[in-house]
């Protein structure tokens, strides 16, 4: 094979040079609430997904999304099973079928022989209840094997291929432990190496991308807030922008102008790396007046140790100050952590600006930022970051406090 090239196997495209494609799974069930779960559960292990509930959607799937793999949910009267597999042999499906159902179900059993009399490849059935573990080990062979990228993905192909996406992170009250809003997080769905963190991908100031990446934030984060107000109710949400970008002459005016003009709209907080911030400060105070009267207001990311360079101002134009997860994660047992954390409190209850805890991963941390008399918590004790529809479920599916 040469390495500039893929192999194809079946009609999908197996590999390109010597690296393996992410793979691509159907959940094939009746049950709508059962293929969300099943589906969440496989994008986790990296697979992309798609979901059908009969025969015929099954039978568009496979033509379109070529899917590597059939997760087929067993239902209780059996029928529509057999419809399923009546499409795959029908349509010469190539790739594997996973039966999932109840442990000793004589409907399981029976799937699983008809499938293998007529040449579809039947991985062992997977029984209900089951571990990640254990459906990961059924379908290992289809996983990705390569690291994540080395050099860097250059962001201009990402954005042409449409790899990026935003992920959300729950911003819970402090108190009363309701969620009050998400923050946008960027993302790249590479189909070699799956999910890619942004340190792989974020362009410099001087890159010709960098004022384009900006703009798929915002357009993405406004078509999203109009998703999740249909999914569940109106979502306040956070959104990461580098200072330089704001200072382009039609940056701001523009990113008014797109701002929803839907009743439900609450707001948007565009969040600032303190460094820039600081140093950006009276410019930041001249624009912050104007994106007001737009519902947009300003934040500081990251605050830690550079804390005192807001001392001292008149006032500031942010209306949230976060501290870095670093001061924040074990600040409880931290003494200098713990510290710095009541410094950005003090700081943000004297400017009038809430105070925001980044990085809460335990029950530790949660009792400590709370004592402290932060406004608003966001970390892995309460989730972590997901996409987009994933997020959307959990809003309706979850209790804000993560468990374990």
């Amino acid at each position: 094979m040469n390495d500039g090239m893929g192999e194809l196997a079946g009609g999908r495209l197996r590999t390109f040079g010597r690296r393996k494609i992410m793979p691509r799974a159907c959940v094939a069930d009746s049950k709508r609430h059962l293929r969300a779960f099943m589906s969440e559960v496989l994008e986790d292990l990296g697979f992309v997904t798609s979901e059908c509930s009969g025969a015929s959607e099954l039978q568009a799937t496979l033509a379109t999304d070529l899917p590597d793999l059939i997760l087929l949910g067993i239902a209780a009267d059996g029928i529509e099973p057999g419809q399923f597999l009546e499409v795959l042999v029908r349509e010469g499906f190539d790739g594997k079928v996973l039966a999932v159902g109840a442990r000793d179900s004589i409907i399981v059993k029976a799937v699983q022989q008809v499938g293998e009399e007529y040449g579809l490849t039947m991985l062992p059935p997977l029984t209900t209840p089951f571990a990640a573990d254990t459906l990961r080990d059924r379908v290992a062979m289809l996983l990705p094997e390569e690291p994540a990228p080395s050099p860097a993905v250059h962001v201009g192909e990402a954005l042409h291929a449409g790899w990026l996406e935003l992920w959300y992170q729950s911003k819970i009250d402090a108190r009363s432990l309701v969620r009050r809003g998400a923050e946008a997080l960027v993302r790249m769905r590479h189909p070699t190496w799956g999910v890619v963190p942004p340190a792989y991908f974020i362009p410099e100031e001087h890159d010709p991308h960098f004022r384009d990446l900006s703009e798929f934030v915002i357009e993405r984060a406004v078509q999203d807030w109009h998703y999740l107000l249909e999914q569940q109710s109106a979502v306040d949400l956070s959104i990461n922008l580098p200072a330089p970008y704001l200072k382009e002459p039609q940056a701001v005016r523009d990113l008014c102008r797109r701002m929803p003009v839907h009743p439900a709209f609450g707001g948007l907080t565009i969040e600032i790396a303190s460094n820039e911030a600081i140093h950006d400060l009276a410019f930041l105070t001249d624009i912050a007046r104007e994106m007001s009267f737009h519902n947009i207001g300003l934040s500081v990311d990251n605050l830690g140790a550079n804390w005192p360079e807001l001392m001292g101002l008149d006032k500031i134009p942010f209306i949230k100050l976060k501290a870095d997860r670093q001061f924040v994660t074990g600040c409880g047992n931290d003494r200098l952590k713990r510290t710095v954390c009541r410094h950005i409190v003090e700081l943000a209850r004297g400017y009038g600006a809430r105070a925001v805890a980044e990085g809460v991963e335990s029950r530790a941390d949660l009792m400590a930022v709370n004592e402290l008399g932060f406004d608003l918590v966001q970390g892995y004790l309460f989730g972590k970051p997901m996409p987009l529809k994933k997020f959307a479920r959990s809003a309706q599916t979850r209790p804000v406090m993560a468990q374990g």
